[in-house]
């Protein structure tokens, strides 16, 4: 890979201070390499357009036919998050994380009247080309531009993870788990999207390749745009990047939930993704917008994964996962196939 101008970004630093209108989220994902176990933890900051702030933690487990999917709001004078540029360190209700540019913390305990759930983790940035932070845009300097209005960084593509989780009686040994740490902001929410992650293991559970890709609409005044689309896979020290964000003729998105598929061309070659969940592994999150407009996201971190890349002047190449890929759904309404909202 090719020097990356996003290591000059500080680029889990806070973008709230000094914003009237704004939803701002840290998150990360682990999945247990040996079978569909996942735990997916979040720290978000709403600046309303009436002036009011709050700050939420999310925890949501999987666990093959059980889920379970908790959330604490809080107002933003009792949340302790740094807002400079420096290493990030939040403090929302039951959740606390920290993050600098290659290591992170967190540890905490949230529960409904019928289960606690609580952790202590420290994650890694996985070292080389693979682990290097990462933007879809197409170019860096979009990520301070005014278009597009969201933002989504991956500070850590590929993060191992050691710790333990305890999810009511049952006790998980975090041992060399693998999983991703994101960073996403902007006005509000996109009005659609599917956003999607995966790392792949070789036999060994060894990382070796992961994709991210998201297709989605921005709004342009009363109406919403078609579907826009961007995918970046890394693979034997290769970057393949799909990100024409506004080239329609060379991308082919399809959001049949609960699958989501993309067909993306470039110069790079041709990729294929498709990604599905099972409704009944997932569960249904109540996305909030500084409007008060809420927005439903359907979320799975043990998806099935396909990808196929035939790149312009290589071999082309399939990477497959069972159940390792981060797929959400962003939609206008509740899906009945899903649990109820949190």
């Amino acid at each position: 890979m090719s020097e990356n101008p996003i290591l000059s970004i500080r680029y889990n630093s806070p973008r709230f201070p000094g914003k009237d209108s704004h939803v701002e989220s840290w998150f990360l994902r682990l999945n247990d390499p040996a079978s569909p176990r996942a735990l997916w933890l979040e720290a978000t900051v709403l600046n309303s357009d009436d002036g009011s702030r709050a700050a939420e933690a999310w925890c949501s487990i999987f666990d093959a036919d059980s889920t379970e999917a908790i959330r604490d709001t809080v107002p933003f004078d009792e949340a302790n998050i740094s807002a400079d540029e420096g290493p990030l360190d939040a403090e929302i209700s039951g959740l606390k994380l920290h993050l600098d540019e290659d290591h992170g913390h967190t540890s905490g305990s949230m529960s409904t009247d019928e289960v606690e759930v609580s952790w202590d983790l420290k994650l890694a940035r996985e070292p080389g080309d693979l682990g290097e932070p990462l933007s879809l845009l197409p170019s860096p300097r979009l990520i301070g531009a005014p278009f597009p209005k969201n933002k989504l960084l991956t500070p850590f593509p590929v993060a191992r993870f050691n710790g333990t989780v305890r999810w009511g009686n049952e006790t998980w040994n975090v041992d060399n788990w693998i999983g991703m740490q994101g960073h996403n902001w902007g006005a509000a929410h996109s009005p659609e999207y599917a956003w999607g992650q995966c790392v792949f293991l070789d036999e060994s559970n060894e990382p070796f390749a992961m994709v991210e890709g998201a297709s989605g609409r921005i709004e342009l005044g009363p109406v919403s745009s078609p579907l826009l689309s961007m995918l970046t896979v890394r693979r034997d020290g290769k970057e393949y990047r799909f990100d024409k964000l506004v080239d329609l003729w060379r991308q082919t998105p399809e959001i049949d939930f609960p699958e989501w598929s993309l067909t993306m061309t470039s110069s790079a070659g041709r990729a294929q993704l498709t990604m599905r969940a099972r409704p009944d592994q997932m569960v249904c999150l109540g996305y909030d917008n500084p409007d008060d407009v809420r927005r439903f996201c359907l979320n799975s971190k043990t998806a099935t994964v396909t990808l196929r890349v035939d790149p312009t002047d290589e071999d082309g190449f399939e990477c497959t996962s069972p159940y390792g890929g981060a797929l959400e759904f962003l939609q206008q309404a509740e899906n009945p196939a899903v649990q109820p909202v949190v």
